[in-house]
């Protein structure tokens, strides 16, 4: 029967506990500074969806009227998917209302969808059809 023990010369490699948990801590601080900055970023990159459709079907309303002396509230008519138009992301449901009259003017709604609700500081965004555009935030446009 052999009887091992351990000596001085002997080197034992690995990480302590303690090691182990500080390189855990220092991780999860990262994590919790990295993590809503960079869904912050995700929610404003997200926004330009919204907006460039929202001219996008803008200027397909001015051709619509060119071509029928008269606005719609219908996406389809506009050659758009369905109505209301969910952008190609699907972050954003565009549809139009009259401001007073459809015969001669318009509001663009582009209403946040999916993940894109949490974006509480710019909501949805409106373009009428006298370019005004609107949104939560001036910042926003």
């Amino acid at each position: 029967m052999k009887i091992y023990q351990w000596t001085h010369k002997q080197k034992i490699s690995g990480f302590t506990l303690i090691e182990l948990m500080v390189t855990v801590a220092i991780i999860g601080l990262l994590a919790a500074v990295a993590l809503p900055s960079y869904r912050s970023s995700v929610l404003r990159s997200a926004r330009s969806e919204g907006k460039s459709a929202l001219l996008e079907v803008a200027t397909r309303q001015e051709q619509y009227y060119l071509d029928n002396k008269t606005y719609t509230t219908d996406m389809t008519a506009l050659g758009l998917s369905a109505s209301p138009y969910i952008t190609e992301g699907g972050n954003y449901s565009v549809s139009a209302a009259a401001t007073t009259n459809i015969a001669i003017d318009y509001t663009l709604t582009a209403a946040p969808q999916g993940g894109q609700v949490k974006d509480t500081d710019c909501g949805s965004f409106t373009l009428n059809s006298n370019g005004v555009k609107g949104a939560a935030s001036a910042d926003c446009w």
